[in-house]
C-alpha cells in the first residue's frame, strides 16, 4: 500500500539540499524516530551528491507504504551516468574515485534496511534504499 510518493530532479548541488528537506518532511510525515530520521537524510545526501558528482543530472523519487504491520520509506536515485565499473570496490569502505573519503556508498548501505544498485555503461545507476519504521 502506497501512501505518499514523489520525485525530484537533482541538477545543481541546490538540489541536494532540497533533497534532504524534503525526505526528512516525508519521514517526518510517517513518524520515524529522530535516529532514523537522521541515518535516511545523511543517506539521500550520500546518494544526490553522488548523482550530482558522477552524472550530473537525476531523479530522486520517493514512496511510503506500509509491508505487513511495518511502515517504509523507499528511495530511488536515477541517473543516467556512465554507470558503476565494479560495484563491489565501489562498496569497499574507503574506496573514492573522487577524492572523498570513500564511505558514501557502504556508509549509505549500512545505515538503511535494503539497498540494491542497478547499474551499466548503457543505462546509468539505480540506486534504490528502503528503511521500516521500528
Amino acid at each position: 500500500m502506497t501512501t505518499e510518493k514523489g520525485s525530484l530532479e537533482i541538477a545543481s548541488e541546490a538540489d541536494i539540499v532540497t533533497a534532504r528537506t524534503t525526505i526528512r518532511e516525508v519521514v517526518t510525515t510517517i513518524e520515524f524516530g529522530l535516529t532514523d530520521t537522521t541515518r535516511i537524510v545523511t543517506a539521500v545526501s550520500e546518494l544526490a551528491r553522488n548523482v550530482f558528482l558522477y552524472a550530473e543530472t537525476g531523479t530522486m523519487r520517493w514512496h511510503t507504504g506500509i509491508d505487513g504491520t511495518r511502515r517504509f520509506v523507499e528511495i530511488a536515485f536515477d541517473d543516467d551516468g556512465p554507470g558503476i565499473s565494479d560495484v563491489d570496490r565501489a562498496l569497499d569502505e574507503g574506496y573514492t574515485t573522487s577524492g572523498g573519503m570513500g564511505h558514501g556508498l557502504s556508509g549509505t548501505q549500512k545505515l538503511m534496511d535494503e539497498f540494491d544498485i542497478e547499474t551499466s555503461a548503457e543505462n546509468g545507476t539505480t540506486i534504490t534504499i528502503r528503511k521500516y519504521r521500528p
